[in-house]
């Protein structure tokens, strides 16, 4: 048995020998086993394994390399056979490499392709990036719904390679425009002499080339599709779009959302493959952003320093108020930002998040600040440390700041989604560092606000 590692550390020495053993004899190795092997080496080991495969081998592993390699193998390549490979490779594929691209480098590449590829790619780049065209899979069988089953099969063994897109057979009119999809198993399970008309149910699920791709993710889980069609505004039949490449882009807008909400400007590569300096301009700029807003706790702190000056005890209470608050604020975010993204909630269900965030705030403040009261009366009445003569109003101050601050933490948390998707904005991005600091800087004036009440005339 060939050990991966083995292959691995000849590449590294310059030996390609084993690899192309191993990916052009083994006929149970997948094409992600060898893209798994060179992408675990330097780029520029990559690239020369890469050119030793034989011609088939390349064409199969390419599409399973990321594009960043992609992109330095295809640098390397002779410019014959880098438009060979360019021409062979599938629609949505070949869009994707050469989208990693800009000005020169593009056309340069473009150019390489023959005729009807040359004017397909003009075609998708015209699109939007986030639409779906840009996915799009040329690579699709059609029939005419007046043959027979058995003739059906005949042109399509005649016609069609043995491809992914190949598992839904699309029955088309003589225009070209989409009539009904049929899984290639009612072709197995039926009479071959009945007519591919006879089989047709007239349900069928499409995207337009101009609907985006969060769109897509959407039918396809709603309708648990591995492969849909693509028309254009006149229903004819473009290209079809498979699951693999959703996978993908699903991946991607989950990621991009998960750095957002951490406080970091969505990765253009992944996390090993990004550049130092890159990937500390990505950290710094959400980073100078919060610390600006946390100065203006120590410039709300600053305002109240008479009331702490005078009742130093309502500052061992801070951080606790200031936590309470920030974690209130980022689970209503979390949980609000996850189910709009799952087409859960719409701006148009601001009133009833609101309404069922006040009365969860007020639950949840209502839980910790009897949790706080109970803690400053243990601690007091047990003489493991004194709060003063008037540490019954403290527990009160703490009691009703925790419910206020809780309320108004689940209440930013949950609408500042909202807000930013009501103009247009990705709703990731209210992160629960950026909550969190709203609700810090407005906490303390809550806390401070609440204490000056309550104990006026008493501490203060």
């Amino acid at each position: 048995m060939i050990n991966l590692k083995e292959i691995t550390k000849k590449v590294l020495h310059g030996d390609f020998s084993a690899l192309i053993s191993y990916g052009h004899t083994k006929k149970n190795v997948h094409p992600n086993d060898v893209a798994k092997v060179l992408e675990s080496v330097p780029k520029t080991n990559a690239a020369q394994a890469f050119c030793s495969l034989p011609h088939h081998t390349q064409i199969k592993v390419l599409p399973y390399l990321d594009l960043i390699l992609q992109k330095e193998i295809v640098h390397t390549l002779e410019k014959q056979k880098a438009g060979i490979i360019l021409n062979e490779m599938t629609s949505d594929d070949r869009v994707a490499l050469l989208s990693t691209f800009s000005g020169v480098d593009r056309s340069t590449f473009v150019a390489m392709l023959n005729p009807e590829n040359k004017d397909e790619v003009h075609d998708i780049f015209g699109y939007p990036e986030n639409s779906v065209a840009r996915l799009l899979n040329t690579d699709f069988a059609t029939i005419s719904p007046d043959v027979t089953i058995a003739e059906a099969m005949v042109h399509l063994r005649k016609n069609h390679k043995d491809s992914e897109a190949a598992n839904v057979i699309y029955v088309v009119s003589e225009d070209e425009k989409l009539l009904d999809d049929i899984p290639v198993r009612r072709f197995v399970l039926n009479d071959p002499e009945k007519k591919v008309s006879e089989i047709l149910d007239g349900h069928f699920i499409s995207l337009k080339m101009s609907d985006t791709k969060d769109i897509a993710i959407a039918k396809f889980k709603e309708y648990d599709r591995t492969v849909l069609p693509v028309t254009n505004e006149e229903r004819v039949l473009l290209g079809v779009l498979t699951i693999d490449d959703v996978l993908d882009i699903a991946e991607q807008k989950d990621t991009k959302e998960i750095q957002n909400f951490g406080g970091v400007e969505g990765l253009d590569f992944p996390y090993v493959k990004t550049g130092f300096f890159s990937l500390i301009k990505k950290r710094a700029t959400w980073l100078i952003v919060l610390f600006v807003g946390e100065m203006l706790t120590a410039t709300a702190m600053g305002y109240f320093d008479a009331e702490i000056s005078k009742a130093v005890v309502l500052a061992l209470f801070v951080p606790l108020i200031i936590s309470s608050g920030g974690n209130s604020g980022s689970q209503a975010a979390t949980l609000i930002i996850r189910a709009m993204a799952l087409n859960e909630l719409t701006i148009k269900d601001w009133w009833f998040v609101m309404r069922r965030e006040i009365l969860s705030g007020l639950t949840l403040g209502l839980l910790l600040g009897t949790i706080g009261f109970i803690r400053i009366s243990i601690w007091q009445n047990m003489h493991w440390f004194n709060y003063g003569p008037h540490w019954f109003l403290i527990a009160l101050t703490i009691f009703f700041s925790l419910i206020g601050i809780v309320m108004w933490g689940t209440l930013s948390g949950s609408m500042i989604p909202i807000l930013l998707k009501k103009l247009k904005l990705d709703p990731a991005t209210s992160s629960a560092p950026l909550v969190a600091t709203i609700v810090d800087v407005t906490g303390l004036i809550i806390y401070f606000s609440i204490a000056a009440f309550i104990l006026k005339g008493t501490v203060l």
